[in-house]
């Protein structure tokens, strides 16, 4: 679905940044890309969102090339993982669907700020999932150390990327900022992230997802949207599905909970 939202965005005229932690299968990605047209700019570059060092080394080479940001889409995920840490500490959904996005992101505001202009928005697009309404915040364990469920690690990182989108969009209105971020949930995909399911699930949902999921292009369509559609302009703040506004879950809009969060998440980065 990354590339998806990629080969779109570059179809649109924008120069697009292919972040991942698959060398190989990113540089094809976006030689793919630019094969489909001499005007279309693609690039790889390594990131590995389970390492904030390498968030950091991202974020810092990203800047030193002085480009304009105006659109960033935080789409990488994993789904179902068996309970693992990664090399920060981190409980692996926590980090690599969420707190890694939250550190890129930050270090990029002054980046995004900068690039936006008024009627003319910089775009933060955080993907989240309709699991999210399932999702608990468990602040005192976000590592899920006392009681781990794949599923609730899952859908707490999603909730939490809901949390943090709100917060942000509050943040960039006060401040008066050209920038705005919305939350996606692109519905059930036919991608990768199933992989993880068990054996007879994997089974069951190979001909159901032929019928019922949408495809990868399908999936990509509602980030674009938010990246790109006129009628998105200074409109943040959003929880999109289908290219519709949508209620998220009610403790989505708790501001405290946000407002803890966005706190503690700081002093997990180091920020």
């Amino acid at each position: 679905m990354g590339y998806e939202t990629a080969r779109q965005l570059a179809s649109l005229g924008m120069h697009v940044i292919i972040a991942g932690n698959e060398k190989e299968e990113g540089a094809a990605a976006a030689r793919r890309i630019k094969e489909e047209g001499r005007e279309r700019k693609a690039e790889f570059v390594y990131i590995d969102l389970t390492s904030l060092k390498s968030v950091r080394n991202f974020a810092q080479a990203f800047k030193q090339r002085r480009l304009p940001l105006h659109v960033l889409v935080n789409n990488a995920g994993t789904m179902m993982v068996p309970e693992s840490n990664t090399e920060d500490g981190f409980e692996f959904h926590f980090e690599l669907n969420y707190l890694g996005h939250f550190l890129l992101t930050n270090l990029l505001l002054d980046t995004l700020k900068k690039s936006g202009r008024g009627g003319c928005c910089s775009r933060i697009i955080n993907m989240s999932s309709a699991t999210h309404y399932a999702g608990v915040m468990h602040m005192d364990d976000l590592n899920r150390r006392i009681c781990y469920s794949s599923h609730g690690a899952y859908s707490q990182s999603k909730l939490a990327l809901v949390l943090f989108t709100y917060y942000l969009q509050e943040q960039m209105m006060a401040g008066g900022f050209p920038l705005i971020a919305n939350a996606v949930d692109p519905g059930m995909v036919d991608t990768a992230l199933y992989d993880n399911l068990w054996s007879l699930a994997q089974a069951m949902k190979k001909p159901v997802a032929k019928i019922l999921f949408r495809t990868p292009a399908e999936g990509a369509s509602i980030s674009v949207y938010a990246a790109a559609a006129s009628e998105m302009e200074g409109v943040g703040g959003c929880y999109l599905y289908n290219g519709e506004k949508r209620q998220s879950s009610p403790s989505s809009y708790d501001s405290e909970l946000q407002a803890e969060l966005w706190k503690k998440s700081c002093e997990l980065v180091g920020l």
